[in-house]
């Protein structure tokens, strides 16, 4: 291993333990009625960030940290979140998306691939 990465690994050994185990990001984007990327508010994404976070709660994910974000430029597969730290993109649609998301990805560890988002997804034309 040369200096540079036994810098880096030493670096990455003093790093604070993780706050939160997960950190889910839901976009609530809003931009002007006609977008035609559309935006993450409009197809319901506010609700379902509460449908989570109370969801959450109920499941006693004291460890899990669901919170709004600013646009995170996927709008037109949207709604969009992404949960750190495996910065895993899912769209969701539905309060039964919302669970499945934190039951087979938050607790379980595994992936919802139904519903995962790709970078080479793409939506409408910016």
């Amino acid at each position: 291993m040369n200096r540079e990465a036994q810098d880096t690994a030493a670096e990455r050994a003093a790093d604070p333990p993780l706050f939160y185990r997960a950190h889910v990001f839901c976009c609530l984007n809003r931009r002007p009625s006609g977008h035609p990327r559309g935006c993450c508010r409009d197809k319901g994404s506010v609700r379902l960030r509460n449908y989570m976070k109370a969801r959450a709660k109920e499941l006693g994910l004291t460890d899990v940290r669901v919170n709004e974000s600013g646009c995170l430029d996927r709008c037109e597969l949207g709604p969009t979140l992404v949960i750190y730290p495996e910065g895993v993109w899912y769209t969701y649609r539905t309060p039964e998306d919302v669970d499945e998301i934190l039951e087979v990805h938050v607790i379980g560890g595994g992936r919802v691939a139904r519903l995962m988002l790709h970078p080479e997804d793409e939506g409408p034309p910016r």
